[in-house]
């Protein structure tokens, strides 16, 4: 049922999207991508929402380093990711991830990111004004901006197994932000949430995805 579009950021620079929509959408929501693109799983993830009834949009934020990109859940997958992400500054990648949320012409705009996109979820929430609610999953980098304060109400997701987040990491969140919504499933690992990784666990994607559409309906009911 998606599409893809042509976004333009207030730099001027244009970039591609996956938009997807389903009959009336009462909610607007950017999908913010792992460091492996807008591949099948996002556009899966994008594809649940809009049955949800949101209207979807999921920039494609690695077009400023390299077009069309869709990794795979692999070794060479991930060093390719963690390569074109160092190519983009931050600053940049936030002007295509408000570009999206402004395409979507609502008065309020929720946005949900995974992986590099959870970390980005948390940087829209505190650096920029566009969002009236932020997710993230398993978002690896927020530690280290734990001191920014959100503008908009947020919920976090980590797993208890999850290698790349130490528990120390997640304690430090929790202490720096009482307020923000916190969650760490037993057993998870990182990427629970992606069927298409060795990681995934059902159990802990059901809760996660359940407080998150019931989340973002109440803060974003119009």
């Amino acid at each position: 049922m998606g599409q893809i579009r042509t976004l333009e950021a207030a730099d001027g620079y244009q970039f591609s999207a996956w938009e997807t929509e389903r009959g009336t959408h009462p909610y607007s929501l950017v999908v913010l991508q792992e460091i492996f693109g807008v591949n099948h799983h996002i556009r899966t993830v994008c594809e649940r929402f809009a049955q949800a009834g949101f209207h979807v949009i999921a920039p494609a934020l690695f077009d400023r380093a390299e077009r069309g990109v869709e990794l795979e859940y692999t070794t060479d997958g991930v060093q390719k990711g963690l390569a074109l992400r160092a190519q983009i500054p931050t600053a940049k990648t936030l002007l295509d991830v408000q570009a999206a949320a402004r395409a979507l012409k609502a008065r309020k705009v929720g946005v949900i990111g995974y992986c590099w996109g959870g970390t980005l979820a948390w940087d829209a929430a505190t650096g920029t004004d566009d969002f009236a609610a932020a997710v993230s999953w398993y978002g690896g980098g927020i530690a280290a901006h734990r001191e920014e304060t959100p503008r908009c109400p947020v919920q976090l997701h980590f797993g208890e197994r999850d290698t790349s987040i130490p528990h120390a990491d997640i304690a430090a969140i929790r202490a720096a932000q009482p307020n923000v919504e916190l969650y760490v499933y037993d057993d998870a690992e990182h990427g629970f949430g992606c069927e298409e990784r060795a990681s995934y666990n059902a159990q802990a994607f059901v809760q996660a995805q359940e407080r998150s559409l019931a989340f973002l309906k109440s803060t974003l009911n119009p």
